[in-house]
């Protein structure tokens, strides 16, 4: 039954039963061992004999009669295990049966080469074995030794071993003996052993795990040996290392995948840092490469030869596609890591088969396959970072390797080279004993070569950097960079020695730069916050020169500009600065010569001849690259923009915690760089490139937020390849050979081309704006530069005479060889020509744009509110913003303004406009740059030169200005008819004009250079530095400028050195110019001019020709001045209800009956008024108060008649060449100065209120009492004729009653003749700049009426 049930249930039973008798046999009760015997008695039935007699007890075998005796069962038991464990079967040994092993011997050691097979050696085998009684292990281990002798028949022998033996482990232990053998103190294990060894385990006849445990072989611990000595840092293979024979095996057979289990467990790298290993790694490499080396890596024209595979199925397989090298190369390449250097030709496979994926990759356009692709990228990618830039450094001065591996790495982008470098430089030269070793080595013998580094042997020293550099760049770079950053003086030896790298040594210099910029534990200022630091300096200098002299890829530190910028960031624009100033020969300096400045002016090639400070040649190739890497990147546009909003940036982002010099500086470097590079742009891109990277002006300053001054300069070339464009293309369309045809085509190509523009330009300020100024005239302004006004014929004579002298000094020079002479003169031939043409072509072109201008003249001005507001806004809107951007545009914008009067330009009033350049400087120098100022002075400059040339000679003023409308002193309501000489200012009351200009400059230096703040000083030296050609003029204003400037150098010399410098020179140019000055009565004739016999045009105008200084009520104009722009809107809106009241007002031509009662009120008022102005309320007055022992002079040219005043007037010149001299002049500026101060309080608010507004002082004279009003403190540089000490009241009195009465007399004469008048007459120009109301022009025309002669007498501010 129980058999039925289950098979093993006789087993189960006997278990139970032995459990039973165990525990039955330790019980005291005997019953229950009876009933356990009698259990077992009763199942003898199902329950085999045999089976108990295993299991159960012997004395329970003895009970149940199993047995007979347990006593000699047991003895029996005793005499079988000892028979079977102990006692050893004889069998032949090889000294007792040697003709058996003799012919097992033979028969192993037959020739395999024949039919011979595995199988049939085997049976003969067995054969001997039974035959002689072998036995089997010593027959196994006899077979091992063969094979070991003939480890070549691999084919043969593992079939034959692996049909011999059952066990794994008997094999196993037979080769762990004869490892043991081979591990004595002197012993060497042959390589066969290793070779049958990892032929068994390639074949898996042996286990790795069993075998490793008999082999030998200890890893030395790596940082035992680099504490203990680390020039031994290189591993050292120690005596007989099995692991290490055993693991060279596998990998001479192919078993990779049992080397890789012992390499890893080894540390990283410990076993290809033995040459061995690394070798035999190396030629498995090759062995799987080759395949898809030969189809798609060998370069043309290249042999190479073929190696044969591995005979070795079990091998893995030769990769034919890129997908193949997954499989495990990239895995392999990896163990071997820097140790690929004892295999050059390894290296240069691996580079071409990365430069042949990648051009893959790249021409790859299905999106599918790429994303497959990516992976294998990024396993080049881990290559090139563990395996290859490591073995580069451990390869010693292989050149051809460096320019192989840059083959492919120029594939990549630069992001993910200068990755590469990254690691190279900061991480890899850390994770290798090796490399740490060769890092020492490389800076020790840097510091050797920069140390005896100079310009004498730049070519020796260049060649062992160049050598040192093949291997180890970035470990070299960056101590040379460091020592150029302490040393500058380094820079051009270092730039001359670099020029035997490798094109992968340069990008990995570009990469060292760009770190060093960026390195955040430098600071870049100085320690004072006020200069950028010198070692920034340093390395962008440094930019410049190498990225000029060698083909660097620029993208990524244009790019790192870029990023900083971006950043709100803008030291680092010096980099950018040097790097266009270097590459593309244009330097910006505000230190120009005249004469390069007129260099400036003209076309490209004069530009690079004469416009720079060094001749920089051959910049054709390096400019064509930035502007390739530029335009790649597409970083042009965005850089100018950056640089134009960093410049506000630098003020309101990044000035808050730096000095306001440092601040200034960063303005200036910003700027500068703006204007260089968009100069840069200008030159070097094509048109096409040009009009598609840069919008329009609009979208430049109301999208991107460009302020407009660099929105119109990015803009203008673009204005002007358009209009030449569309010029040569009307030209081609219609041909005409009439100079007349041609100016009219250019005329139509700008109607064109600048039509969108006119548009445009609306959007970017107030309508009312418009209303003065004409579109069309701000956009031309802004779209010109000095190239189209006019031709600097003088430059370029000057630049063919330098030629035609350097063609002469070739000629006479003998030692140079005749072809180096044919070449210099052709060179300097074909300069000459270039020259000459380009002088053609822009004297042709500047006639057209100025017929251009002549026709649009008409429309440019509207003056639709008043001729001060018109000048107002062109100067605020177009002259001040423009002036200031470069030195080429300051000239530009006096040019324009001289032009504009040239031209007759209707309702443009230059006397105005040079009024209000001149009168208030002081917070225009105040709120300049440093460089700014430069240009402001040459600014200036420019102006008083025109001015300066009008007032020298009365010719010339009569030919340029004399019947010009910019002189009008009143304009017509029916237009200007050009024939009335009474309405344009006369020569001499134009030079008493240029005298108050001269006066006012003198006033607003004078007021600079006492506030003490350093802005204010070294604007105000540095703009009358450059103004020094024609100011001062003036001996007495010249005096006092010395004097202040005198105290400057003695207050600033210990305090502010650069202020004390800036001083110093300008004192000593100053004094040099002393023999120029003239004295003020040759300035200006200071005598009474003759009167007119036509009185009738004393206006709100200069008058006419006999007036003496334009004679206006220039008191009440300046009183009313600051009443005009409160009162802007109410006369607008109130013009033509009160214009008949206006024409009257003006004129002067009311009713006599009025004009009567108007002089006697008028006469009332005066006389209360002067009891009102005590003269002591002036600083003249006050001056003349203190000293009142002198003979006394009248106060006010008001109270002296024509008569009176020209005989005091002969008087006081008397007088004052008898007490004035330079040292008087001095004392009485001091003395006035501290009188000005006290009275601070009462005239401080006036003079801030009045200059703040920016609004334009009256060019007529005016009294010392006017000037009290106004609070302005008239400077004592000398005593002028016209103010003396005060009159007796009686004195006084008499001298107004006759004042009165000639007034008087003349308002009837000038009001017949202008009742004969048919037209009207407006406002003037000059005076009535502010458009009085209608009770302010009467007001003054009663005064006018009533002091009638007084009037006359004011020529100008006069000084006392």
């Amino acid at each position: 039954v129980f058999q039925e049930l289950r098979d093993d249930m006789p087993s189960i039973l006997a278990d139970v039963f032995c459990i039973l008798d165990i525990e039955t046999g330790c019980l005291e009760e005997k019953h229950k061992r009876d009933h356990f015997t009698q259990l077992v008695g009763a199942c003898l039935i199902c329950v085999p004999d045999g089976m108990l007699k295993e299991r159960l007890d012997p004395e329970t075998l003895e009970s149940l009669g199993l047995i007979k005796q347990a006593q000699q069962f047991n003895q029996k038991i005793v005499k079988i295990k000892t028979k079977l464990f102990y006692k050893q079967q004889k069998f032949n040994l090889l000294r007792e049966e040697n003709e058996g092993y003799a012919k097992l011997i033979a028969e192993l050691g037959q020739d395999l080469m024949g039919n011979l097979t595995s199988h049939l050696v085997l049976e003969n085998i067995k054969s001997l074995i039974g035959c002689f009684n072998l036995d089997p292990n010593r027959v196994l281990d006899i077979i091992l030794e063969v094979y070991e002798c003939r480890s070549e028949h691999d084919e043969f022998f593992i079939p034959l071993i692996k049909s011999y033996m059952c066990e794994h482990q008997t094999l196993c232990h037979m080769l762990g003996f004869k490892f043991k053998f081979h591990q004595e103190p002197n012993g060497e294990t042959p390589s066969s052993l290793y070779h049958i060894a990892a032929a068994l385990l390639q074949h898996n006849l042996i286990a790795l795990e069993d075998l490793y445990v008999h082999v030998s072989g200890r890893v030395v611990a790596v940082l035992v040996v680099l504490s203990s000595d680390l020039a031994a840092a290189a591993f050292v293979r120690p005596p007989d290392n099995q692991k290490l024979g055993l693991l060279e095996a596998l990998l001479r057979i192919g078993d990779w995948q049992h080397a890789q289990s012992i390499m890893d467990q080894m540390p990283a790298f410990y076993a290809t840092s033995h040459k061995a290993i690394a070798i035999a790694l190396c030629q498995l490499l090759h062995l799987i490469v080759e395949p898809l080396y030969r189809r798609a890596a060998v370069p043309k024209g290249a042999k190479g030869g073929l190696m044969t595979p591995l005979r070795n199925k079990q091998a893995l397989r030769p990769a034919e596609s890129f997908d193949d090298l997954s499989r495990g190369v990239f895995a392999m390449l990896c163990y071997l890591g820097p140790h690929m250097s004892h295999d050059p030709i390894l290296f240069a496979k691996v580079v071409r088969l990365g430069k042949s994926f990648m051009k893959e990759y790249q021409n790859e356009s299905r999106q599918d396959t790429k994303d497959k692709m990516d992976s294998l990228l990024s396993c080049f990618l881990s290559t090139a970072d563990q395996v290859l830039l490591p073995s580069l450094s451990l390869m010693e001065c292989n050149a051809c390797m460096s320019e192989e591996l840059w083959g492919f790495f120029k594939l990549f982008p630069y992001q993910h080279r200068y990755r590469l470098y990254g690691q190279w430089k900061n991480e890899t030269y850390g994770n290798h004993p090796l490399l740490v070793k060769i890092k020492a080595q490389t800076v020790d013998r840097a510091k050797y070569i920069m140390k005896r580094l100079t310009k004498e042997n730049v070519k020796p020293s260049g060649r062992q950097i160049g050598k040192l550099s093949h291997s180890n760049p970035t470990i070299l770079f960056d101590y040379i960079l460091s020592q150029i950053q302490w040393y500058d003086n380094l820079i051009s030896p270092v730039v001359d020695s670099l020029k035997y790298l490798t094109s992968l040594n340069y990008d990995v210099l570009a990469y060292c730069i760009i770190e060093a910029l960026a390195n955040p534990e430098k600071e870049k200022m100085k320690h004072d916050d006020t200069t950028i630091s010198s070692w920034l300096q340093s390395l962008a200098s440094l930019c410049g020169a190498v990225f000029r002299k060698y083909p660097i890829e620029l993208a990524g530190l244009l790019q790192y500009v870029t990023n900083q910028l971006k950043a709100g960031k803008s030291f680092d624009l010096l980099i950018l600065k040097e790097v266009v100033q270097k590459m593309a020969g244009i330097e910006i300096t505000d230190e120009m010569t005249v004469e390069q400045l007129e260099a400036m002016t003209g076309g490209e090639q004069l530009k690079a001849e004469g416009g720079y400070f060094g001749q920089i040649r051959n910049t054709k190739k390096s400019s064509q690259r930035l502007k390739d890497a530029l335009l790649d990147h597409e970083l042009a546009l965005p850089l100018c923009l950056l640089m134009a909003q960093q410049r506000n940036g630098v003020v309101f982002s990044e000035g808050g915690e730096k000095h306001l010099k440092l601040v200034g500086k960063l303005y200036d470097q910003c700027h500068d760089t703006l204007v260089q590079f968009g100069g840069f742009l200008a030159s070097n891109l094509s048109t096409e490139d040009y009009i598609k990277r840069v919008p329009s002006v609009d979208v430049l300053c109301n999208q991107f937020h460009t302020p407009h001054d660099a929105a119109f300069f990015l803009s203008r070339p673009m204005y002007a390849h358009q209009i030449l464009s569309k010029y040569d293309e009307l030209k081609k369309a219609e041909k005409g050979s009439r100079q007349q045809q041609k100016v009219h085509k250019y005329i139509a190509a700008c109607e064109q081309i600048m039509a969108p523009v006119h548009e445009a330009v609306v959007s970017l300020h107030l309508p009312r704006v418009w209303d003065d100024l004409r579109p069309q005239f701000y956009a031309t302004f802004w779209s010109l530069t000095m190239y189209d006004l006019a031709v600097p014929h003088n430059a370029y004579d000057r630049e063919v005479n330098k030629l035609k002298i350097q063609i002469k000094a070739i000629d006479e020079n003998t030692e140079m060889p005749l072809n180096k002479k044919k070449k210099e003169k052709e060179r300097c031939t074909a300069l000459q020509d270039k020259l000459q043409e380009e002088e053609k072509k822009q004297l042709e072109h500047v006639q057209r744009v100025l017929h251009r201008l002549k026709l649009e003249k008409d429309n440019w001005l509207l003056a639709k509110s008043t001729k001060n507001e018109t000048i107002t806004k062109f100067l605020q809107l177009c002259i001040f913003p423009r002036c200031v951007f470069s030195a080429i545009d300051a000239v530009y914008c006096a040019r324009f303004v001289e032009l504009v009067h040239q031209q007759k330009t209707p309702n443009f009033c230059t006397l105005l406009c040079y009024d209000r350049v001149f009168s208030d400087i002081i917070y225009t120098v105040a709120s300049c740059t440093e460089n700014e100022s430069r240009r402001y002075g040459r600014f200036l400059c420019c102006m008083l030169e025109t001015v300066t040339r009008w007032h020298s000679d009365r010719a010339i003023y009569e030919k340029e200005c004399g019947n010009y409308p910019g002189f009008l002193t009143i304009f017509r309501a029916s237009g200007f008819d050009g024939g009335n000489k009474a309405d344009q200012l006369d020569y001499e009351n134009f030079r008493h004009v240029v005298h108050k200009w001269h006066y006012k400059l003198t006033k607003a230096s004078v007021h600079c250079l006492e506030t003490g703040e350093y802005t204010h000083i070294r604007n105000i030296l540095i703009v009358l530095t450059k103004i020094l050609p024609w100011y001062p003029k003036v001996l007495n204003l010249g005096q006092a400028l010395e004097c202040r400037v005198h105290k400057i150098c003695q207050e600033e010399k210990e305090k502010r050195p650069d202020l004390y410098a800036l001083a110093m020179g300008y004192s000593g140019q100053l004094k040099g110019r002393k023999v120029h000055m003239v004295p003020e009565n040759e300035f200006h004739h200071k005598e009474q001019p003759v009167r007119s016999a036509t009185p009738g045009t004393l206006q709100n105008g200069p008058g006419n020709t006999g007036k003496p200084a334009a004679a206006a009520s220039a008191g009440k104009a300046e009183e009313d001045k600051s009443k005009d722009k409160s009162q802007a809107a109410q006369k607008t809106a109130s013009k033509n209800s009160t214009a008949a009241n206006k024409v009257s007002s003006s004129n002067g031509s009311s009713m006599p009956n009025s004009k009567e009662k108007e002089d006697k009120e008028k006469t009332t008022k005066e006389k209360k008024e002067k009891k009102d102005k005590n003269p002591g309320s002036t600083p003249e007055a006050k001056a003349g108060g203190k000293d009142k022992q002198k003979e006394e002079k009248p106060t006010d040219s008001k109270e002296k008649t024509p008569k009176a005043d020209k005989d005091k007037r002969k008087d006081d010149k008397k007088e004052e060449k008898s007490k004035i001299d330079g040292k008087s002049a001095e004392k009485e500026w001091s003395k006035e100065r501290d009188l000005s101060n006290d009275s601070k309080t009462k005239e401080g608010s006036k003079v801030e209120k009045n200059a703040g507004a920016g609004s334009m002082k009256s060019l007529v004279p005016r009294s010392e009492g006017v000037e009290s009003e106004r609070g302005e403190r008239a400077l004592p540089l000398s005593h002028h004729p016209n103010h003396s000490t005060v009159l007796p009241k009686s004195k006084e009195k008499d001298d107004e009653k006759k004042e009165s009465d000639k007034s008087r007399d003349r308002s009837k004469e000038r009001e017949k003749k202008e009742d004969r008048k048919d037209r009207k007459r407006v406002s003037g120009c000059v005076p009535d700049a502010f458009s009085e109301s209608r009770h302010d022009k009467e007001k003054s025309e009663k005064k006018r009426d009533s002091t009638g002669a007084k009037e006359e007498k004011k020529q100008y501010p006069l000084m006392p």
